[in-house]
């Protein structure tokens, strides 16, 4: 089978979350190759290593790309606004011409089951796969249809499916920057709000209950599935779960329901390659 192209855009502090990811990554999909591609700014050789190591150890490839700061002589950035959260977005630009997509993944993700039929889904002409949560999130989603101007549901921007070859012709890096500077007073989440105001017509929608499930609403779901989305449930079904907000499962006091299998793969990327969290 050919490999699964990943991304991953952050500092040097969310390389242990990256770590762990890939532990569960490793664990539920072993009869898959990956491609780790890692936009940055100035993460040391040293640093990577771990990752470098435990990529080469599974069988991947580790492909880590320094961002050129020229490219964002225009762009609006501040500490609210760091250049780092526009590098999803001009990924098309940023990776090597030969990449025709990828899939992005946060990584304060654990994947849990195979994604390769998210990989392999039929993207229909769109830019992006990308999922609305559901739940608590759906509450403000008219708030922020108003906030952007727009009519599609809110898409969360932590795992997304990328037409790169179509993004080259379609994402201009200045419009981003334009936009940014002209409602920088609106946006909220600047990243995923620049996703929907500029690009939600282009986005194919995902089920967030199989690919992006915000681990904070079980009960929500639960609910809404009539009782069918239960632990089990999620588990048998479930490929990516997403622990969203400021609450993360590596802090002390976190209370949500897959924070104990969170721990379950920070003990086993431990005992394995001694990353702490």
């Amino acid at each position: 089978m050919d490999p699964i192209f990943l991304l991953a855009t952050l500092d040097e502090t969310y390389l242990p979350q990256l770590q762990v990811m890939l532990t569960s990554l490793r664990v539920n999909n072993p009869r898959d190759t990956f491609v780790l591609a890692l936009l940055h700014s100035g993460i040391s050789d040293q640093a990577l290593d771990r990752v470098r190591i435990q990529c080469g150890t599974y069988g991947y490839t580790f492909m880590p790309v320094p961002v050129d700061d020229t490219l964002f002589q225009e762009a609006p950035i501040t500490r609210q606004y760091p250049k780092e959260m526009y590098y999803r977005l001009l990924a098309p630009h940023l990776l090597p011409k030969q990449l025709r997509r990828v899939l992005y993944l946060d990584p304060d993700t654990l994947i849990i089951n195979p994604i390769r039929p998210l990989w392999e889904t039929d993207l229909r002409g769109k830019l992006f796969a990308a999922a609305a949560h559901t739940g608590k999130t759906e509450l403000m989603s008219g708030v922020n249809q108003l906030r952007l101007g727009t009519e599609q549901d809110y898409y969360n921007s932590g795992v997304l499916l990328m037409d790169l070859e179509a993004g080259r012709r379609e994402i201009v890096p200045q419009e981003i920057f334009q936009y940014v500077q002209q409602h920088r007073r609106e946006l909220i989440l600047p990243d995923q709000d620049v996703l929907n105001a500029l690009y939600s017509e282009k986005i194919l929608p995902l089920e967030d209950v199989l690919w992006n499930y915000d681990a904070r609403n079980y009960s929500s779901y639960l609910v809404r599935s009539g009782g069918r989305c239960d632990l089990r449930w999620v588990m048998e079904h479930t490929a990516i779960l997403h622990f969203c907000g400021k609450e993360k499962p590596w802090k002390p006091k976190y209370i949500h329901r897959f924070g104990i299998l969170y721990q379950h793969y920070i003990q086993l990327t431990r005992r394995e390659w001694g990353v702490r969290l």
